[in-house]
Order: structure tokens, then C-alpha cells, then sequence
């Protein structure tokens, strides 16, 4: 069940006689990032009665036997063992260090424990991972955040893994998605439990929104796990990000990486937890989604620039990935875009419109009037976008901006349907992400 459901399913066991519902015990492991771990912390463990919020008992227990360092190298120390599990009503596991390793035995078996006596279990962001080693998501709908879903659909095929949505209800087992959205889980939690009233209390002393609408998938970005960023093969990567409007393909990844195939597949899906043809094809959609947004091509040369051999590719793994197609998530986009937010148009729009505008006046209108020494708006604004690229990249002050000059062929990866032979006219690099807004709306879902 999805956040938008108003309806909690009937699946939750009754309650052991020695846990309490006022009860919520949140389950500590070494490594874990700070902010997951504070948020339950914080939204159960602070008495706001005075603000019409009913109270929680919290109990912050030890998932292992070993210091529990967190962010920045501080170091923790939990107040109860997991034998504390036993008394919780909810047990919440905010996130685990790592999708590569598996979880203590120990707190997989107090989960299940706790699960059978009719607790309440939820996963907050890679917290998800602890739950479905110890099989609570078996059969059942779940998410985690959408950098780590393929994983977590693919180490375990019997979960339902939804990367679309901030969190799951699914009665007894909750998930969600990263970071924030735990936030959007608690006060969930807190709704459910004490009703809209109580959760509204908590969320304007928090300062969140008592409930989000949408889902994760637009705040997806290029970010990769952090596993891989002193591996030999993030240069790999990285050169295929700078890379995804040309033509190249799996293998020639794993020739750049000086790999067989085989060896470069094992490696690259132990650490991005993705095999790399699904995570080559998930970038160029996002790299679509980026110039839907930012920029007036069609579809086509949107598919052309994004190294799609095709329109109907573009379209079929666009709609796959987020739910609508890319001409109607452009026309959502834009239709929520407020007017005036400041976006800047592409360089070539402007120039025209104003040539338009001014005529003939002058014989090169982007440098001013020359009787006034007034600089044109164009000329101003390729000044300003001159500074801002100078600034991002330590490019020379005047070089032409990221997406201009650049000129590749339509790639061809394996897997993509489609034509064959399209050629986008003068296809170039994408635009940087300088210049991409982020606003986060309502996704369109699918009909059937």
C-alpha cells in the first residue's frame, strides 16, 4: 500500500500480551548514517503533549555487540540490547552501513521474534535491506530509495520492490524510501496511530509538510553509492556519464576498464548493485527526463542526444522508469513550472526572439547600442552564463557553455528497442545540470 492510501491493510498480528503500542524501540547498527537515525529518535523519543502530540516510550537498543560509530566518526552509546526488542510495540530499523553486507544474526532473529509477537516492523531508507534478510518483505510490497532498489529487487526476488513510492504501509510492514521520506513514514506512523490532528501537530513543530504527494522518482539524479567511489572503475564510470550522447555500449565500458565482460559485469553490480546494462539505460532515461525539462527538442532528438537509437526506445524504458511518457511528463512539468522562476532559456531562443524584437537596428545586436554603449540583454546573459560556467568547471572565463560545440553520434546499447539507422540532426552534449531545476510533483501513473 502505497503513501497515498487512506486505508491501513488487515494483516497485522495481535499483539503479544508483554509488548506495549505505546512502545517504539529503534534499532541501532555501527555505521549507520546520523540523519536516518535521528529521525525516529526524534519523532518518538521527544515528549510534545504540550502541543497536542500523544507520547511515545522510546527505547534505543544495540543491534550488535560493537561500538556503534555513525557520521563524522562520532560514536554512540544505545541504552539497551536487543533483548529490549521484547517490549516494543514498533520496532524501527533506520538504515543499514551497507547493501553489500549482510546484517547480524542476532537482530534478524529479535526481528522476526518481534514480528511474530505482533509488532509493528519498519525500514527506513537501506533499513529495508535488514528486513528483507530476515524475510519480513517476502510476498509483500516495499521500497527503499530508488539508488537501491534494483538491488534490493534483485538479492530478493520474492519482495515487491516499488522504487516510485516515499513509503509503503503494508499494515505490519513498513518501508521507505531515503532520507526525508522517513520523516513521511513516522508521521504516517503517528497519523495512524493518534489520527490527522495529532500527525498535523507534529508536523508544524518538525516545520515538514504533514503529507507529501508524488513519489521519489523525480529527485531522482546520477548519484551512484558511495562504495564506489575509490574503486578503480568509478573512472569508468564517469567518463560514461560525460559520455551518454555518444555511441558506446557495455563492452566498450569493460575494454575502457581493461575488464572481460563477464568480470566487469560481477564487478560493476557488486558495487553500484546494478548490472550495468540496466544502470546505462536508467541514466540516458534520466538524462531524457533532464532535457525534457530544460530544453524545446522533441522527443526524437531528445532519444538522438540521450543515446537512445530510437524515439520508440526513449519511450518504452522512459514510461518503464517513471511511469507516464515523456511528452506528457514534459507537459506536467511545465504546467506545474511557476512563471518567472528564473530558468535561463537556451542561447540560441533568446538571441533569436530578440533579434525578432529589435529588427535590423543593429548589425550585431549582441553587442549593444553602439550610441548608447548599453550591452544587450544577450550579451549580459551570455556574460553571466560565462561567469557561472567558469565558476562550476575552472573553465576560461568566455568558453562556450557545457552543452554547446559538442557534437556525437546516437548510441547503440544493447536491449534498447527500437529503429535502426535514426540520426538526431547535429545531435550535442546535454546541458549542464547548472541550469536543471528540481521540482518535485505528482507523477502521472499508468492506466492498466
Amino acid at each position: 500500500m502505497s503513501q497515498d492510501s487512506t486505508t491501513v491493510p488487515e494483516t497485522a498480528r495481535k499483539l503479544s500480551g508483554r509488548r506495549r503500542r505505546e512502545i517504539v524501540a529503534v534499532l541501532l547498527f555501527s555505521g549507520g548514517p546520523i540523519f536516518e537515525s535521528s529521525i525516529p529518535l526524534s519523532v518518538f523519543g521527544i515528549d510534545r503533549q504540550d502541543a497536542g502530540v500523544p507520547r511515545y516510550r522510546l527505547l534505543v537498543c544495540a543491534g550488535e555487540d560493537v561500538p556503534l560509530r555513525t557520521t563524522g566518526g562520532l560514536e554512540l552509546t544505545a541504552p539497551y540490547g536487543l533483548e529490549a526488542l521484547s517490549r516494543a510495540g514498533t520496532v524501527v530499523v533506520p538504515a543499514w552501513r551497507s547493501i553489500t553486507q549482510p546484517p547480524p544474526a542476532a537482530a534478524l532473529d529479535a526481528l522476526r521474534r518481534a514480528h511474530e509477537e505482533g509488532a509493528r516492523i519498519v525500514g527506513l531508507c537501506t533499513g529495508a535491506f535488514v528486513l528483507a534478510a530476515a524475510g519480513l518483505l517476502d510476498g509483500r510490497p516495499a521500497t527503499t530509495h530508488w539508488m537501491y532498489a534494483p538491488t534490493l529487487a534483485k538479492r530478493y526476488p520474492s519482495v515487491h520492490v516499488d522504487p516510485r513510492e516515499l513509503f509503503v504501509d503494508d499494515g505490519d510492514v513498513l518501508t521507505s524510501a531515503g532520507t526525508a521520506a522517513g520523516i513521511d513514514l513516522c508521521l504516517h506512523i503517528v497519523r495512524t496511530d493518534h489520527g490527522a490532528d495529532a500527525a498535523g501537530a507534529l508536523a508544524r513543530r518538525l516545520v515538514v509538510p504533514p503529507r507529501r504527494s508524488g513519489g521519489q522518482e523525480r529527485y531522482l539524479d546520477r548519484s551512484l553509492p558511495e562504495e564506489i567511489g575509490a574503486d578503480p572503475l568509478a573512472e569508468v564510470v564517469a567518463w560514461a556519464l560525460e559520455h551518454l550522447h555518444e555511441q558506446f555500449d557495455v563492452e566498450t565500458l569493460a575494454a575502457r576498464a581493461y575488464m572481460s565482460r563477464r568480470t566487469f559485469d560481477r564487478r560493476f553490480r557488486s558495487l553500484t548493485g546494478s548490472a550495468p546494462l540496466q544502470w546505462l539505460i536508467t541514466q540516458r532515461v534520466l538524462q531524457a527526463q533532464r532535457l525534457l525539462e530544460t530544453s524545446d527538442y522533441s522527443v526524437d532528438e531528445v532519444a538522438g542526444r540521450c543515446g537512445f537509437r530510437s524515439p520508440v526506445a526513449l519511450r518504452g524504458h522512459f514510461r518503464r522508469q517513471l511511469g507516464s511518457s515523456p511528452a506528457a511528463y514534459r507537459a506536467a512539468y511545465r504546467a506545474r513550472r511557476p512563471q518567472g522562476d528564473g530558468r535561463p532559456e537556451r542561447a540560441e531562443r533568446p538571441e533569436r526572439a530578440e533579434r525578432s524584437d529589435r529588427g535590423d537596428r543593429f548589425e550585431r545586436p549582441e553587442l549593444g547600442d553602439p550610441r548608447t554603449g548599453e550591452a544587450s540583454l544577450m550579451a549580459m546573459r551570455r556574460a553571466a552564463m560565462a561567469t557561472a560556467t567558469h565558476a562550476v568547471t575552472g573553465g576560461p572565463l568566455g568558453a562556450p557553455p557545457p552543452h554547446s560545440g559538442h557534437s556525437g553520434h546516437i548510441a547503440h546499447t544493447p536491449g534498447h528497442a527500437g529503429g535502426h539507422g535514426a540520426t538526431a540532426p547535429d545531435p550535442g552534449k546535454p546541458e549542464s545540470d547548472l541550469y536543471t531545476p528540481r521540482l518535485p510533483g505528482q507523477r502521472e501513473r499508468p492506466v492498466g
